[in-house]
């Protein structure tokens, strides 16, 4: 009987999963999937609290207090982490996700051990498994948050042979891996095969850059339910191996997806390193020297206030600036004097798969407002007014036209298309590609040099002094 309500109360978490995935697809029903996520997930800890109560396991004091510790951390991290913040969490969530098993598999392994239990072949190559995988997840993630934080440069880190280095690394882990499957009684060898891969999670996230790190988000994630799913196995837990296949296969889906968007296969965001050479000098010159116009917030109210159509494109530059509540009362201000806005949105913008979608959710735009790129490129041409605030890459016009370019064949927001194009920003510094953009230097385009959030509000208050 115990069993058998063990077994329901998984499938119920199973299907909660399920069912949160799905609704994670649209930001309308996304709050809602979360709640389901979390339901299943409470189902999934309470029943495994009865599957431990019939094993007769001890130390549930230790097990509680360590919940208690985590519900309380990530409680206070849920309400104290900024909006603007949360690529670098989801990078911590997907390291502690794959340390946790690390340490599982690991205790797995000895307590196997000391009971005189020769592990079977299944138990030991999941072992090595969540092993390395959850090495590499941890210590890449820390790297990722590492760079989102801007604790360490953002662009590219690449050195000789880096990717011989790698390869060493990985082929020396699956060496000791298949040591340890044929030697399980030698434990050492599993700590050493994770060292292996905590320096291989370090080399193999350094040659990614910046812009690339809405999929190394996604990559990462996928790995962390990987190694769950192998620490499913060693447990023999069904709900793990559940759950884990889920993330890691969401996260592959995604990161193709991610890829897709980037016109660019998952090898070359892996070992590309683009962004590590910053184009400046006389090649920045050339594009920008002398073609440059910029504008006061006074011209650019004249320009809206004449304007039928405008499209507000947002970039990281906005989320760092935290300007989406000034960009709504902007767009709310222009819609009172019968001009249409929506927000045009590209895939990899910001630091995170929808990290714009979010920001503009947080400040109450409504959803039908909030057109993705393939939605809103056909419109451009028919818009007066564009405003790019805070973006770069996405909306660089090198990507349509240079072969030659790190961003070739990027699907872009096609901006340039429209009959005014204004774009806020504090410099002509370039985008994590490292190459500038002539969007900055069109004819039909004017530059706002300034904070993103000052910006919107200088503006919103010129178009109301204008009226």
């Amino acid at each position: 009987m115990r069993l058998a309500l063990v077994n329901l109360g998984y499938l119920a978490a199973a299907v909660l999963f399920v069912l949160t995935f799905r609704g994670l697809g649209h930001p309308r029903t996304a709050v809602r999937a979360n709640l389901l996520g979390s339901i299943g997930m409470l189902v999934a800890v309470i029943a495994t609290f009865l599957l431990l109560a019939g094993e007769g396991a001890a130390g549930y004091g230790v097990i509680l207090a360590g919940m208690a510790v985590g519900g309380v951390t990530g409680a206070l991290l849920a309400l104290k982490i900024r909006m603007t913040a949360m690529p670098q969490m989801v990078a911590l969530l997907n390291g502690f996700g794959g340390a946790a098993s690390v340490l599982v598999a690991g205790a797995a392994l000895y307590e196997a051990l000391a009971r005189g239990h020769f592990p079977s072949a299944q138990f030991a190559v999941a072992t090595v498994l969540a092993g390395i995988i959850g090495a590499v997840t941890f210590f890449g993630s820390l790297v990722a948050f590492a760079k989102l934080e801007e604790l360490i440069g953002a662009r590219p880190v690449i050195f000789p042979g880096q990717g011989a280095l790698n390869g060493a690394l990985l082929l020396g882990a699956l060496g000791l891996g298949g040591w340890l499957v044929a030697t399980p009684e030698a434990p050492w060898i599993y700590w050493v095969l994770v060292a292996a891969g905590a320096v291989l999670g370090v080399t193999g996230v350094l040659p990614i850059g910046g812009a690339d790190m809405p999929v190394v988000i996604t990559l990462l994630n996928s790995y962390s339910g990987l190694a769950a799913c192998a620490t499913g196995f060693v447990l023999d837990n069904n709900m793990l191996i559940v759950a884990g296949s889920l993330v890691g296969a969401s996260g592959i889906i995604l990161t193709q997806i991610m890829c897709r968007a980037m016109n660019r296969p998952i090898t070359n965001v892996l070992f590309g390193g683009v962004g590590a050479e910053v184009v400046t000098g006389a090649a920045a010159d050339a594009v920008y020297a002398g073609k440059v116009k910029a504008a006061s917030a006074e011209e650019i109210a004249m320009l809206l206030e004449a304007a039928r159509r405008v499209v507000i494109v947002p970039g990281y530059g906005l989320a760092v600036a935290q300007a989406q509540h000034a960009v709504r009362d902007l767009a709310q201000l222009l819609e009172a004097r019968g001009v249409e806005v929506e927000f045009g949105i590209h895939p990899v913008a910001g630091r995170m798969p929808g990290h714009m979608n979010v920001l503009l959710a947080e400040a109450d735009i409504p959803y039908e407002k909030v057109r993705e790129m393939d939605a809103i490129n056909p419109s451009f041409a028919q818009t007066d007014v564009a405003i790019v605030i805070g973006a770069n890459d996405v909306v660089n016009p090198l990507a349509r036209t240079d072969p030659t370019s790190p961003i070739a064949g990027m699907p872009i927001l096609d901006v340039d298309k429209a009959r005014t194009v204004i774009v806020v920003k504090r410099s002509l510094s370039p985008g994590f590609a490292g190459i500038p953009n002539p969007l900055f230097a069109a004819g039909n385009t004017l530059m706002y040099f300034a904070d993103g959030k000052q910006a919107v509000l200088d503006i919103i208050d010129a178009v109301r002094q204008a009226a």
